[in-house]
């Protein structure tokens, strides 16, 4: 059964969108792969909800007023895993903190690092997306 999951590109402020945050994450699939904050939809819950709630629970930060940029098919039938992730980005205000259960290392990068990353999932092509929407 596919699922629905969400992804959030979050940047410090609106006037530096170049700059974003990643997780590394610490759970398969994907382990030691940087991604961008999210999970999956709970029972019940708005996209808008869950990708703040994933946010909270992976870095300690609020990321309110979350804006859509797009949806993502993602396919590994290896890991036996069917997902549409939902991409939103903006702003979070709060304190960074490591949420270990979960994620191994948390940072921020230049849009133009991020893409030399090993990135989990989609999330290369999320970020392409994203870095042709706010051009360097």
């Amino acid at each position: 059964m596919t699922k629905a999951t969400v992804a959030a590109i979050i940047s410090p402020d609106d006037a530096r969108r170049d700059i974003i945050l990643l997780t590394k994450r610490n759970v398969s699939p994907f382990q030691g792969h940087w991604c961008f904050p999210g999970g999956h939809i709970d029972e019940y819950e708005t996209a808008e909800e869950a990708v703040s709630r994933e946010v909270l629970e992976e870095t300690g930060l609020q990321f309110s007023s979350p804006i859509f940029l797009h949806y993502f098919n993602e396919v590994f039938p290896e890991f036996g895993f069917h997902a549409v992730v939902l991409a939103f980005y903006g702003t979070a205000s709060g304190e960074l903190q490591l949420m270990p259960d979960e994620v191994q290392e948390i940072s921020w990068f230049t849009l133009n690092d991020a893409l030399s990353l090993p990135l989990a999932f989609n999330h290369l092509q999320i970020l392409q997306l994203y870095a042709n929407k706010f051009p360097l």
